[in-house]
């Protein structure tokens, strides 16, 4: 289940890539290390000057390497062909326009072709759910950075319940992580002139009152963690300086991070300070006549609000009220009776040994329960009456994603979406009075006609057994020939679910390529203990299952090595890194995207610091023992037949170091071993802003594939 309660510390998103190639001229380092020296420390590492993300040699390096992939693999046959249906995919008017409900209005943020940085926008409902919304522009990020020449990114807002007049806009400079805050009027549709304003930081800000608000951020030196998060909140009134702004919590340097947010029901409104000492550790700080009161629950829980009721996920067991309460259970109380010290709690929901809670949204009376049964999406709906909570199923196919898209705490109006690996997303809107409605059906992005979705499950090297999803045609022999990309996650209790995407169906299942997605250790898809079984020292389980899903696809004879490839972004970069390094005999394309990779420098690059508790502390002989058997980057060896890899990055992520790719790429190079990289100079932790820019990512992704593991054997397996 996701924290009810996410900040910028604990996000660590599965991202879109690509990458550049490895014989480019300019900059290459001309050293080769010796195997030994593939395992150096800092000291010894011939690539730090890499990590200098916009330093001019490194830039150079970047941009000699970006130059030579773009020119080779723009030069195959499907290139373009992928560019101009992707592009087309990412541009096309036909997509869904997700709500967020703000009143009697409804708001949105959208990106085409002529708004390639995007406008928010807003419409009534009556006119949404006719089918052919009239959209008032509200803010036009185009304009706006245009005007001001910044490559502005839209962030979102925070606006002020129940008029949502006063926002708190968010803007991101080329798609980073750290945000420039702004207060704006949405009826006058202009920033206020002398408004709330913070400068460009890593930062948590939440609406107190009109004039009051609590903000986590860069108050200057000492103020941030050494995660690079906010580790001071303050409340800050309207009028006075951020200088004098009233400290509420200080944390650590050495905690992940202090967030600021707001527990909000039809009935009370509370100003919550967040504590997250470590990565799933937090404890929530509720402001009550200018003192904080801490909830007392189990730090690594998740909680909220449905009117009166206190509802809390349990990662672990816990024992309160003289009783035991299990893992992965929904547990309520009243919140009042708890805050005067109450502590019975009755179970809601206990899942089985093949379930778990994916995550929980509340509207005004309802609970809404996402759950995952052996990685298939159900929806319930719950409701508090005579003292005991009782559920509808909410109507949904199998074999697919369901889950909450938009909620209002002052309605019991939601809406839902559902897709599965071939079927489009559908979005529904529920009524006050339970019943549902379809609004809106993404029309066909590619042509599933003729493809099957199976589920199988792969034995890993302890025995466990681990479930994953294929898509393929109908039609595919078996005989070891079918181009096949393997996807997987595989940390920070992320579940790979089952959904629909247009660019994968567009540049792979549409050209005749079989589709596969693992679910794997380290993610949620069966709870807390998936997660938890592939932490720390245990991390190569994680890999093992990986693997063992790649050699199950041989086995079937669905594909060979010739013909496999494997595909992992940020988490799962590293994933893809270390299955390249313990198996490169398995796999004829690896795309690495936005990866960490130096797993002795992670920690002290960016927000790496925030991660330890996934991965362990390097700093410690103990755990760098456990650590080093895995890091991509120090198990690289010379006459190792790798596979010709894809890296791709972006400069302006400021979550996971560029540097990793490029550190990768170089050291692969110098040992002999050709490389493409590619990396975006816009798109945070992703692929890029724009749809052009995406595209192209996409594009030289998809190109690599099919010229690695294209049947034809003309261009493909090139290693």
């Amino acid at each position: 289940m996701k924290p009810l309660y996410a900040t910028a510390a604990v996000v660590f998103l599965v991202a879109a890539g690509c990458a550049p190639p490895a014989n480019a001229p300019a900059g290459t380092p001309t050293a080769a290390p010796s195997p030994a020296s593939a395992s150096a420390q800092d000291d010894e590492d011939p690539f730090l000057w890499l990590e200098e993300v916009e330093g001019e040699r490194a830039m150079e390096w970047v941009e000699s390497r970006n130059t030579a992939t773009l020119n080779e693999l723009s030069a195959s046959p499907v290139y373009q062909p992928i560019f101009d249906r992707v592009r087309e995919v990412l541009d096309s008017r036909d997509r869904i326009a997700y709500p967020a409900i703000m009143g009697d209005r409804l708001y949105n943020f959208w990106q085409d072709q002529a708004n390639p940085r995007g406008v928010w926008r807003r419409t009534v409902w009556e006119s949404y759910l006719s089918g052919n919304p009239q959209w008032e522009v509200v803010l036009d990020i185009d304009a706006l950075a245009a005007s001001e020449g910044v490559n502005w990114s839209y962030a979102g807002a925070s606006c002020l319940e129940p008029e949502y007049r006063r926002c708190l806009v968010r803007l991101s400079r080329g798609g980073a992580d750290a945000v420039e805050v702004r207060e704006f009027d949405t009826e006058t549709r202009r920033f206020i002139e002398g408004g709330f304003h913070l400068p460009e930081a890593k930062q948590s800000v939440a609406w107190m009152d009109r004039d009051a608000l609590l903000v986590a951020a860069d108050f200057g030196p000492g103020s941030m963690t050494s995660s690079g998060y906010a580790r001071v909140a303050k409340l800050w009134r309207r009028g006075t300086p951020l200088t004098a702004a009233e400290t509420l919590f200080e944390g650590s340097e050495g905690d992940v991070s202090v967030s600021v947010g707001t527990w909000r029901t039809a009935d009370r409104s509370m100003s919550l300070v967040i504590h997250r000492p470590s990565f799933f550790r937090a404890a929530i700080h509720v402001l009550e006549d200018g003192e904080l009161t801490r909830i007392d629950l189990p730090m690594d829980a998740d909680q909220s609000l449905v009117r009166d009721r206190l509802v809390v996920y349990l990662r672990s067991p816990w024992e309160a009220g003289g009783r035991s309460y299990p893992a992965g259970s929904l547990i309520h109380v009243g919140y009042d009776e708890f805050v005067q010290g109450s502590r019975d709690f009755q179970i809601l929901l206990e899942p089985t040994e093949r379930q778990t809670v994916n995550s929980v949204r509340a509207t005004r009376d309802y609970l809404l329960v996402s759950m995952l049964d052996n990685v298939q999406g159900e929806l319930r709906r719950y409701q508090y009456r005579d003292g005991r909570w009782s559920y509808e199923p909410v109507p949904a196919p199998a074999m697919g994603n369901i889950g909450v898209s938009a909620t209002s705490p002052f309605s019991n109006r939601y809406f839902f979406t559902f897709s599965g690996l071939t079927q489009p997303t559908t979005l529904y809107l529920a009524e006050e009075d339970g019943s549902v409605g379809e609004v809106r059906r993404l029309p066909a992005m590619f042509d599933a006609s003729g493809l099957a979705v199976e589920q199988h499950e792969a034995t890993s090297r302890d025995g466990t057994r681990v479930p994953y999803f294929v898509v393929r045609p109908e039609s595919t022999r078996l005989d070891g020939t079918n181009p096949t990309l393997l996807y997987a996650y595989g940390g920070f209790e992320v579940s790979m679910t089952p959904g629909y995407s247009p660019v994968t169906g567009t540049a792979w299942l549409e050209r005749g390529g079989v589709y596969v997605l693992a679910n794997i250790r380290g993610g949620g898809e069966f709870g807390p203990q998936w997660h938890r079984s592939a932490l720390l020292g245990n991390r190569q389980r994680a890999y093992d299952d990986f693997l063992a899903v790649a050699e199950d696809l041989i086995a079937r004879r669905i594909t060979s090595p010739d013909h496999l490839g494997i595909m992992g972004g940020s988490n799962g970069g590293l994933l893809v890194g270390a299955a390249l390094t313990q198996r490169p005999d398995l796999f004829n394309a690896v795309v690495v995207q936005v990866p960490l990779l130096d797993m002795r420098r992670y920690h002290v690059l960016l927000a790496g610091a925030s991660w330890m508790a996934e991965y362990g502390d390097p700093d410690d002989p103990a755990q760098w023992e456990f650590i080093r058997r895995y890091s991509p980057y120090h198990n690289l060896r010379m006459g190792v037949d790798y596979p010709r890899v894809l890296f791709t990055t972006t400069t302006r992520d400021d979550r996971v170091h560029p540097g990793h790719a490029r550190k990768m790429a170089a050291r692969m190079e110098t040992m002999g071993h050709p490389v493409y990289y590619f990396e975006n100079t816009e798109g945070g932790h992703g692929a890029g802003v724009t749809s052009e820019q995406r595209a192209r990512v996409q594009a030289l992704t998809f190109a690599y594939l099919w010229e690695q593991l294209g049947r034809d054997g003309a261009r493909a397996g090139i290693r």
